[in-house]
């Protein structure tokens, strides 16, 4: 059996470690090359280590997605605003650094989000019904909150209102998408428009500096504290419905913009996306609630003991820190590299990953979300109001207008 485990937990880390270095790729597309395989692993390796490796997968997918991020401005669904930090610390020499305080966070959130887990299955479930009447209204809060803190509010007004037309119709019409499941994946285009070739395009001359290999210039205080509160973000998203990481990013946008380049929201989005992997295993456990795509599959296989599952999700993340700090050691070999060829040639890459993973209806998704991304450069407001785009469908969802 302890075989059948470790084996799990290698082949999730694989997955997860693949799933996150290719922009677009998510976790659900290897769960889904472990159901293709379903049979034939189940056969070899029983159901508790299937549910083993999909869970390691989501796990490792959180730590090791903030490479592309960072060092090609290309977000993931799960990390997209992100990337404006991360992808500025890289262009001034300091892309590993970037990936390390992200792993940090990432590792971090690990150990606080156990104590949070025991809570939200034993005791939330009772609330349960009234956490879902107030969603909606705390969503309103939030974004209230991210207008009026901006810039310019009409601005931005204007920005979270358009980008979330074009998210009730991406989501709306999300059955178009061909290839794979729609709602999921029209993520990818929405968020990669939004946040990723909005902002290649617009990319400066010159060529990428020479990066520095350095320690992180935060301190342990201080990265618990970002880390604590993203841990805190990527509960909340966890557990209510309708929710993604990319809210928790939103969520945590209106706090941490500070700190020395952002590198505090870097620190607290990723552990609020670790946060989100581990908790929204709790809802499946709890509640029954399937957060994605490796819920679904793993409520379909059978759910293997709660200790053993989180056990092998720690050995993961412990893994997926490790491959991460030696992908950010890549760093070095980036200097030198002209920056407006390469964020053409990173979004021609995206594109086309784009039209195989989504279709034709995906394509129109990223053209119009690269329009509406523009934007907020042109009117000089910050991108996050672009999260307009995944909120503004979920408080009408939650509602129940849509």
């Amino acid at each position: 059996m302890a075989t059948e485990i470790i084996a799990g937990i290698l082949i999730g880390t694989i997955l997860g470690t693949i799933s996150g270095l290719i922009p677009g790729i998510h976790a659900n597309t290897m769960a889904g090359i472990l159901v293709a395989a379903e049979s034939g692993l189940l056969a070899v390796l029983g159901a508790p280590a299937v549910g083993i490796a999909l869970f390691s997968a989501l796990v490792v997918h959180t730590f090791t997605d903030c490479v592309p991020s960072t060092f090609f401005g290309v977000p993931d669904a799960d990390t997209a605003i992100s990337v404006l930090p991360a992808h500025a610390l890289c262009m001034q020499g300091h892309g590993e650094e970037a990936v390390r305080l992200s792993a940090m966070g990432s590792a971090v959130s690990v150990v606080m989000v156990m104590p949070l887990f025991a809570v939200f299955m034993f005791f939330l479930p009772s609330l349960q019904s009234t956490i879902d009447w107030w969603l909606g209204i705390i969503l309103i809060l939030v974004a209230g909150l991210l207008i009026l803190s901006s810039e310019s509010p009409e601005w931005s007004a204007v920005v979270f209102l358009l980008s979330g037309i074009l998210g009730i119709f991406a989501f709306r019409y999300a059955w178009l998408i061909s290839h794979t499941s729609g709602v999921s994946s029209v993520l990818m285009p929405l968020l990669t428009g939004l946040f990723g070739i909005s902002v290649l395009l617009r990319a400066s001359g010159g060529v990428m500096p020479k990066q520095v290999r350095s320690d992180p210039s935060t301190g342990a205080r201080s990265i618990a504290w970002h880390a604590g509160m993203g841990t805190l973000a990527g509960a909340v998203v966890g557990w209510l419905p309708g929710l993604s990481n990319a809210t928790a990013n939103a969520l945590l946008s209106p706090l941490f913009q500070a700190g020395s380049e952002g590198k505090g929201y870097i620190i607290a989005t990723s552990a609020a996306n670790t946060a989100n992997a581990f908790l929204g295993l709790a809802a499946l456990i709890a509640l029954g609630r399937m957060r994605n795509g490796v819920m679904v599959v793993l409520d379909t296989i059978g759910m293997p003991s709660p200790l053993l599952i989180l056990a092998g999700g720690v050995a993961a993340a412990l893994c997926g820190f490790v491959i991460t700090i030696l992908c950010g050691r890549g760093a070095q070999f980036l200097g030198g590299i002209p920056v407006r060829a390469m964020s053409y040639m990173v979004i021609g890459v995206v594109t086309v990953l784009a039209f195989l993973l989504t279709g034709v209806f995906g394509m129109v998704i990223l053209v119009c979300a690269t329009l509406v991304g523009l934007i907020p450069s042109l009117v000089n407001v910050r991108r996050v109001t672009c999260m307009g785009a995944i909120m503004v469908p979920v408080i009408l969802f939650s509602l129940e207008i849509l």
